[in-house]
């Protein structure tokens, strides 16, 4: 594949799945507390990958949750939160200063914080009472991310008697890399068709729900705008109905997110709606993929990753097709703001 080291993705992949028995032990430390709810917190692409997590605990658990933006967070006086919080914060890199604040805050006041991140002795792992390190860069940092906080949620609930399948879930977790691995494979010509057709494409609207919903947001802002500079807008399947169905022309550039969660329904009425009004439109389906072993009761816990690690094959061939590195930036950590 293109741009694509085998080798280094699987030790990231891996690398992430081997922390399995470190994360159990911290979800047992912090479970004896008694927490009373669970923040997650985090900027730009780490809070968008706290998203799905956030809907599939309302969706599966009685477990109060809010994933919110960490620069928000410290200045809003956030009622729910307290010193019986659990917080559980991301940056890869381990400095992005508004998540450093916001775990500073958390700890002056007394809650849990976990961090997810790619280093230790970094600020964040330093300031965190659980810090829970996996190195990666930016292009596979999401499937690593998302591969811990399945560990790591889906355990949070287990122990409160919410998902009594956990044991096995976490079995079929391990064999992900190498799910995945096909999954890219699989997406590869899908991918790089994309990127031929709509290479030089001014504007996209992405389609999200329920557990996909925050990978739209992401891949619009954090890919298509920031690596790319590319105009996007982003929009809940349910909300498109309420406004933004009013731009969409034959010329109009549609791109839908569907997995495979309660919300696919909501994708589906979009995906009418687009066939008959625009020649522009592009389906990314978690269903087209096999994910072999995976039992069918699992499935849509693992669209969200399922639908990054296809993304990423796009963002691979947009960034050669248009000639544009991923790693160009006018303005992010160029210029003080």
């Amino acid at each position: 594949m293109l741009n694509f080291n085998q080798e280094k993705y699987l030790q990231v992949t891996r690398g992430a799945v081997a922390l399995r028995s470190e994360i159990e032990e911290i979800v047992e430390k912090v479970s004896q507390q008694e927490y009373k709810n669970i923040f997650l917190l985090g900027s730009g692409g780490a809070v968008a990958t706290f998203y799905p997590f956030e809907y599939m605990i309302k969706s599966t658990s009685s477990i109060p949750v809010y994933a919110e933006i960490a620069a928000e967070f410290v200045v809003m006086n956030n009622q729910q939160f307290n010193e019986k919080s659990l917080v559980i914060l991301s940056s890869l890199s381990g400095t992005t200063e508004e998540t450093v604040a916001a775990a500073k805050y958390c700890k002056e006041k007394g809650a849990t914080t976990i961090g997810i991140t790619g280093e230790y002795h970094k600020p964040l792992a330093d300031t965190v009472d659980y810090p829970i390190v996996n190195y990666a860069e930016n292009d596979f940092a999401g499937d690593s991310n998302q591969l811990i906080l399945s560990f790591l949620i889906f355990n949070l609930m287990h122990k409160k008697g919410d998902f009594p399948k956990y044991e096995a879930f976490a079995e079929q977790l391990e064999a992900l890399p190498e799910l995945l691995l096909g999954v890219k494979e699989e997406a590869d010509s899908k991918a790089c068709e994309f990127a031929e057709t709509y290479k030089d494409e001014p504007y996209h609207i992405l389609v999200g729900a329920g557990n996909t919903m925050g990978r739209a947001y992401s891949y619009a802002m954090c890919v298509l705008e920031e690596m790319q500079w590319i105009k996007t807008k982003s929009i809940h399947a349910a909300e498109f109905f309420h406004g933004t169905l009013e731009i969409v022309e034959e010329d109009t550039s549609m791109i839908l997110l569907k997995g495979e969660d309660e919300t696919r329904p909501l994708m589906e009425r979009v995906e009418r709606f687009a066939e008959k009004y625009t020649k522009k439109l592009t389906v990314f389906d978690t269903q087209d993929y096999e994910l072999k072993g995976i039992v069918p009761e699992f499935r849509k816990y693992l669209s969200p990753i399922v639908t990054s690690t296809v993304l990423q094959r796009v963002s691979v061939h947009l960034e050669e097709k248009r000639n544009h590195s991923l790693e160009t930036r006018r303005y992010y950590r160029k210029v003080a703001y």
